[in-house]
């Protein structure tokens, strides 16, 4: 079956429903960071709209992890995402936990804020059995599901631990366009019979539907033109990392290349760019932490809008190892950055 035509009638009616979705609860009396991250007082310039996220790594017992995520809401994040993964590089050695449970954990101490797996992978899910879980966690959280999807290390963990033989690049996309078809497709209310190359679906459902109509949106993670593309034409948002790279400046010229990349991927399957919201992960191929200071955590945001985000994510920090940071500077840009920005 063709994918939805996502440049008119109602599928990009939806995506546009999906987006102003997130614009949940603005304060009254926001005001703006600049378009270099500066507060107004400081100086005055073009100010801009800014939706900020951030990534709680499942890697604390609930415990400890719930607070976390209560935390976010009440800091004022638009929306709150987890690693999707069976166990990740040297933190597979634990404490570790699934993304499912940890989210729908998750549904239940928060009310507001939207979440997300930053991303689910066809590594180790099956597109029928997992557009089930995300049914349930869609009803769990009230309609607030996001789904982050992703083509999956080309090696690491998720392989090894299943003796998995690792695909080459083309095989990934390959799979991951089929992966993201079904997954749509069955979240859609179709009842579904296919025969892959990869997997093989009879009858698969997703009654009674997810919260969301006529699905929850996907993020799609994507980096080739294969799978920028692919995103282009099902998500309702695009999310990159950047290329990882030795200096800050050098980082934020893979950011301008990948989006300018992006532009020609909408462009070739005819998406309007108003209909698909753009998200920039700050920390994983970045050399600086973005929660190093309130300051450098301000001008990130500020270069990320423009080079045209609207959505910036940053993770929680750890008291060692991978985003190690201090927590006195996430409570700094909860009070002094989070409430100036802009979501309208």
């Amino acid at each position: 079956m063709d994918p939805p035509d996502l440049r008119q009638g109602p599928a990009a009616q939806q995506i546009a429903a999906d987006n102003r979705a997130i614009e949940f609860g603005k304060p009254a009396g926001q005001r703006c960071l600049d378009h270099h991250g500066i507060l107004p007082e400081r100086a005055s310039a073009t100010l801009i709209v800014m939706r900020v996220g951030i990534l709680i790594l499942p890697d604390q017992r609930w415990s400890v992890a719930a607070e976390r995520w209560r935390r976010a809401e009440s800091y004022g994040f638009a929306h709150a995402w987890t690693y999707d993964h069976i166990g990740w590089r040297d933190l597979v050695d634990g404490p570790w936990f699934d993304a499912i449970p940890t989210l729908t954990a998750a549904a239940l101490v928060t009310s507001r804020i939207r979440l997300g797996t930053m991303v689910a992978s066809p590594h180790f899910r099956h597109p029928a059995h997992f557009a089930r879980e995300v049914t349930a966690l869609d009803d769990i959280c009230g309609g607030r599901l996001m789904l982050g999807v992703g083509a999956g290390g080309i090696a690491g963990y998720d392989n090894h631990v299943l003796g998995q033989r690792p695909l080459t690049r083309r095989g990934r996309v390959d799979r991951f366009t089929e992966f993201v078809e079904l997954l749509d497709a069955i979240l859609r209310g179709e009842s579904v019979t296919r025969y892959g190359e990869y997997y093989t679906v009879v009858d698969g459902r997703s009654t009674p539907g997810c919260v969301q109509t006529p699905r929850v949106p996907f993020v799609v993670a994507a980096t080739g033109p294969r799978s920028m593309r692919l995103a282009a034409r099902y998500g309702a948002g695009w999310v990159t990392t950047g290329t990882r790279a030795d200096d800050v400046d050098q980082w934020w010229r893979t950011v301008s290349e990948m989006a300018h990349r992006f532009d020609d991927a909408l462009d070739a399957t005819g998406r309007d760019p108003s209909t698909v919201d753009r998200y920039l992960m700050l920390d994983p191929a970045s050399p600086v932490y973005s929660l190093s200071n309130v300051d450098y955590f301000a001008d990130s945001v500020g270069r990320a809008a423009d080079h045209g985000f609207t959505d910036v994510v940053t993770y929680w920090p750890r008291a060692a190892g991978w985003y190690a940071g201090d927590e006195a500077v996430l409570e700094a840009v909860a009070t002094e950055i989070l409430p100036h920005l802009s979501w309208s």
